[in-house]
């Protein structure tokens, strides 16, 4: 499984998804489960949209062989 959430993406992920979470508990409703998805893909640095779209926000970092 190679990563394709970005730092920002997943502070991101992981506040608007406690914020689910936490007004589903205080309006007592099942809609806080739904919370619970953006919580994993930010912990496990995965989301499965954005490979079936071909989406990554992980940003690559150029590197230089060293020469000799």
């Amino acid at each position: 499984m190679k990563t394709n959430v970005g730092s920002a993406d997943r502070i991101v992920r992981f506040i608007l998804g406690t914020v689910i979470v936490i007004l589903g508990f205080y309006f007592k409703s099942w809609w806080g489960v739904v919370g619970i998805v953006p919580i994993i893909t930010a912990t496990l640095n995965f989301c499965p949209a954005y490979t079936l779209i071909g989406v990554s926000t992980k940003t690559k970092i150029k590197t230089e062989k060293l020469k000799q």
